[in-house]
């Protein structure tokens, strides 16, 4: 049987817990309603694909039309046909995206091997500062190294004599896939490459040293210590791609379009876009956009599903 006293104790213990619990969720209040109002709620939005949709008038004046454009992405060939492109720029775009996720890793790795201190903030802090910039900014950049006018690399090839007439890069559909992609990567390298930096500064020294008792050179001690402690980050951080695969964001390419480059550089999201408020057509854009959230939901428990199989844990 029990004493008195420790009843007490057990009764105390059980209300500090639920008074935690009451500080936790109150705690984490405020950031469930900003979820709820910015995630959730423009959800609504949706029912503007079930209706024949027309600007200014109310919803409740137009025609309900049930599931047509949702089908109609599907059944009619002009639309099957352009979302079909618009899916294999945004497949490709996003596939050399996840092959290049490797390149911040490999970034950190070695920026964490250069041993003077002030080249390596320099490095850093060059590097990092293009992800701070503008999409529209980022094109005034590649307007003063690549346009036909005074673009810098036009005139540096012509004075060499490689060319002999300036080369419209910005207006070219050559290579517009690896084009996009290696802007991207100049814009996130550096900030990409922190995570991995702070991970590897949480490495135990003692491998280091121990590593260096037993004879191990830098680079094998990077390639046997460095690189395995960063491979759980980097598989988290590519399991988040995968799941966002669809996700390519429209700033970067809205900039970037013109009519020449249009055929592959319209991904999923500038498509959305323009057939949303260029060809004021919202009931479609709704439709494509509510398609889209339905595939990321699926790459992202696929992943998921595909993360526990192999490494015993989930990200969700």
């Amino acid at each position: 049987m029990s004493s008195p006293s420790y009843g007490n104790t057990r009764v105390k213990i059980k209300k500090n817990k639920h008074r935690d619990r009451f500080k936790l969720f109150f705690m984490a209040l405020p950031f469930l309603i900003l979820c709820f109002t910015f995630s959730y709620l423009p959800l609504y939005g949706w029912i503007y694909s079930m209706f024949d949709y027309r600007p200014p008038f109310k919803l409740y004046q137009c025609d309900f039309v049930g599931l047509k454009w949702i089908t109609a992405i599907v059944t009619n060939p002009v639309y099957r046909n352009a979302i079909g492109d618009v899916l294999r720029n945004t497949f490709a775009i996003s596939g050399l995206n996840l092959l290049t996720s490797v390149l911040p890793l490999a970034f950190a790795v070695f920026l964490n091997e250069v041993k003077r201190g002030w080249f390596k903030r320099i490095v850093q802090v060059l590097t990092t500062l293009p992800n701070f910039i503008s999409w529209v900014l980022v094109y005034s950049v590649a307007y003063v190294f690549f346009s036909t006018g005074d673009g810098v690399v036009n005139k540096l090839l012509m004075d060499m004599h490689i060319i002999s007439s300036p080369i419209n890069f910005l207006a070219s559909d050559n290579h517009t896939w690896l084009s996009m992609t290696l802007w991207s990567l100049w814009k996130t390298l550096g900030w990409s490459a922190i995570m991995y930096l702070a991970a590897i500064a949480g490495i135990d020294q003692e491998l280091y040293e121990a590593a260096k008792v037993d004879g191990a050179g830098r680079f094998r001690m990077m390639w046997n210590i460095t690189v395995p402690s960063l491979l759980p980050t980097f598989f988290v951080l590519l399991m988040l791609s995968v799941a966002n695969f669809l996700n390519n964001g429209l700033d970067q390419y809205y900039v970037f379009q013109n009519a020449m480059n249009k055929a592959h550089i319209q991904v999923l999201d500038l498509y959305v876009y323009n057939i949303g408020v260029g060809s004021m057509n919202f009931p479609l854009a709704t439709a494509v956009s509510m398609l889209k959230s339905i595939v990321s939901i699926a790459l992202l428990f696929t992943v998921n599903g595909v993360s526990k199989l192999l490494r015993g844990e989930t990200i969700v």
